[in-house]
């Protein structure tokens, strides 16, 4: 009995994980067919946002096969709705939702009630966006503060270094010529993209509340991607 309960587990747990990863790749296939269409090419080499959704679906290890089906459907694929919500969760945690979906009225509703579950609410379109500013990304390995200056130069705006990369951010109007810089210097690009980035960060408190509802935006199918003027509080 003791080894049946054991397999039972072991069971159970594939189970999860493989709901949760099926969740993930479902959201990147999304991501897919979005960029597909809104950069009007299957081809990665032309379409950079295309080029960047599978980069980060294969940190994932989405299969090469979904991603090539993808591919292979091109424009021809489903046509989504592609559209913004902006609300405030728990603590006042201000929230940027970019959603693809072909039913528009339901998934508001889905996102609007996990707002309501955590004590939040939607908001007026504008009434959060003026909070964020929408920036170029680039991800590299780490670099030396000599080329770090020398980026400055080139347009970066900001940078944050992390234990195995450097990420900058700039306009992206500027995405292109500051990657022809890095490639000019040999740097490998890890990962280019935008993002919505909070103006000025709030500090609070990373509790259950705030954990469970990132959580819940996190697997939901339909939200393509998700940002927040989080900033933890200092302990």
């Amino acid at each position: 009995m003791s080894g049946h309960s054991k397999w039972e587990n072991i069971k159970r747990k594939k189970g999860v994980e493989d709901k949760k990863r099926g969740q993930v790749f479902s959201r990147f296939a999304r991501q897919i067919t979005t960029a597909i269409r809104e950069g009007g090419s299957a081809d990665p080499e032309n379409n950079s946002r295309l080029r960047a959704v599978i980069e980060e679906a294969k940190t994932v290890n989405m299969p090469k096969s979904n991603i090539d089906r993808l591919l292979q459907k091109g424009e021809g694929q489903k046509d989504l709705a592609t559209f913004w919500l902006e609300g405030y969760g728990p603590q006042g945690l201000a929230v940027m939702i970019e959603i693809a979906t072909d039913n528009r009225q339901r998934s508001t509703q889905e996102i609007k009630n996990i707002f309501h579950r955590f004590q939040g609410s939607l908001a007026e379109p504008g009434s959060v966006a003026f909070q964020f500013e929408r920036l170029g990304v680039v991800k590299t390995p780490v670099l030396s503060e000599e080329i770090i200056l020398g980026a400055g130069e080139w347009g970066a705006v900001d940078f944050k270094q992390e234990k195995e990369t450097t990420i900058f951010y700039l306009s992206p109007e500027k995405l292109n010529s500051f990657k022809e810089n890095l490639v000019k210097q040999k740097i490998k690009i890890l990962f280019t993209d935008w993002a919505m980035i909070a103006k000025n960060p709030v500090r609070i408190d990373n509790s259950r509340e705030i954990k469970g509802f990132l959580k819940e935006i996190e697997e939901h199918n339909d939200i393509l991607r998700a940002f927040t003027n989080l900033g933890l509080k200092k302990r």
